[in-house]
């Protein structure tokens, strides 16, 4: 007896041994947070001087097609989707507009990247180009261009920083609010996750949500909100009027073809337009090894590296892979979309432990980092003041 249960007992201590030496390997190490050993000319001059030059006719070749692909999926559903024997079978036709939503949706992100390149000027070496054709792209999809191009601008200007980023600004621990105490209960997490992926990006837009703290109420659609400088509120408006000139479009729309169709055509696709660029963004920017510096330990360059490269499989084609390239536009944004990842490849050697990678399944990390993000602390080191990290204990 004493010999059976001294086996179990051994059984059991190697069983524990190998659970905690699998948790010890799967664990990712915190990101470096001191001065990097290189600047950031270093890093440039790893890049070949090509992927700096920026293609007017290869960017309207993407541009072009995925115009055309959006154009192929629409006459697809309003030809042999929506159609009176098909809307008759109502299960047959909830698959296929969800199919066709999110097969839409992931193609109108596409042009939406594109949008957003073109708001770095990364998309000609013509700046006037740049903007008109991002101005019409983003009017097209209902986002404000100039708008979203000078607030995201700051949060280039600013990642990384606790008090001064423009996106995604991160909790304290005082200031979270009651409900998101609850986010390790799995049914809690999962509406909180997807009012976030359905809500973020207009509620972002229309009232600063989860952005940065304003004197005064901040929106994207106020040219007089603290967001923009005097000279930028011209721009603002012609932004508010590219979107009034397409809701009045989608109203003229539903006049013709009923509310219901125009809900079906452009509502699902939208709805997955904005859950696709929350939940990049998510992913980019949020990780529980990724610091958050407060303004006596901020700088540019330490702010540009807490963000982490994501590897999201045949979902890398949507957003022109600008999810597998991120640490790279973060450093160099006027790179364009198709030269990033031969500039990520060249920079990783020079980064070294400072180029944050995973390429965990992106349902997986979106799911763990809702849990594990709820707001930062600072680092309990005495040689460590001023750094801060994501935690989840109440």
């Amino acid at each position: 007896m004493y010999r059976r249960k001294k086996w179990i007992r051994d059984q059991v201590t190697a069983r524990n041994m190998e659970q905690m030496l699998d948790s010890h390997e799967k664990k990712l190490p915190r990101a470096p947070y001191l001065k990097p050993p290189f600047t950031l000319s270093e890093v440039k001059k790893a890049i070949p001087p090509h992927c700096f030059e920026r293609s007017v006719l290869r960017s309207f070749s993407h541009l072009v097609f995925d115009i055309t692909m959006s154009f192929c999926l629409y006459s697809i559903f309003a030809r042999y989707v929506i159609t009176a024997e098909s809307v008759a079978s109502k299960t047959f036709f909830l698959i296929k507009w969800i199919i066709y939503s999110l097969l839409q949706g992931c193609v109108i992100s596409r042009l939406w990247a594109i949008g957003h390149e073109c708001g770095h000027y990364a998309f000609s070496e013509y700046k006037w180009l740049d903007d008109t054709v991002g101005y019409f792209v983003h009017s097209f999809l209902l986002f404000p261009y100039f708008s979203f191009k000078y607030s995201h601008r700051r949060h280039h200007s600013k990642t990384g920083s606790l008090h001064q980023e423009e996106l995604d600004v991160p909790l304290l621990k005082s200031q979270v609010p009651l409900i998101l105490k609850h986010l390790t209960n799995p049914a809690a997490r999962f509406l909180a996750l997807t009012l976030l992926l359905t809500f973020g990006v207009p509620l972002y837009l229309l009232v600063n949500f989860r952005g940065r703290a304003y004197d005064r109420f901040a929106s994207h659609f106020n040219p007089f909100s603290p967001m923009f400088s005097r000279n930028q509120r011209a721009q603002i408006l012609l932004s508010d009027a590219g979107i009034l000139t397409m809701a009045c479009g989608l109203y003229k729309l539903v006049l013709i073809k009923g509310f219901s169709w125009v809900a079906l055509t452009c509502g699902g696709p939208y709805l997955v337009l904005n859950a696709i660029i929350m939940a990049i963004t998510i992913l980019n920017h949020t990780h529980p090894f990724v610091p958050y510096y407060d303004s006596t330990e901020w700088d540019w360059l330490r702010g540009s590296f807490a963000t982490i490269d994501r590897d999201i499989g045949v979902f890398n084609m949507v957003l022109h892979k600008a999810s597998k390239t991120h640490v790279a536009h973060h450093l160099f944004p006027t790179i364009p979309h198709y030269h990033a990842e031969e500039a990520t490849r060249a920079i990783k050697p020079i980064l070294g432990e400072y180029y944050q990678y995973d390429d965990s399944p992106f349902y997986k990390s979106l799911w763990s980092t809702v849990k594990e993000c709820v707001y930062v602390e600072e680092d309990q080191g005495e040689q460590n003041k001023g750094l801060y990290w994501y935690s989840n204990k109440f």
